[in-house]
């Protein structure tokens, strides 16, 4: 999801700098939204991780 975010970023990138705006809004936001879902999917694994491991007696 992370490879998706980064695709769109440098959609966005391109389109700046042909002069695409609407394009280049489109695709940010798309990235924006990836990125967030990338981050709290992240999170969630993490503590998910760090709840599940108990010590071994």
């Amino acid at each position: 999801m992370l490879y998706w975010a980064l695709v769109f970023f440098i959609i966005t990138i391109i389109a700046v700098v042909f002069g695409f705006g609407g394009i280049a809004a489109g695709a940010a936001s798309i990235a924006k939204i990836l990125f967030f879902i990338f981050l709290v999917a992240f999170v969630v694994t993490l503590l998910l991780g760090l709840v599940g491991k108990r010590p071994v007696a």
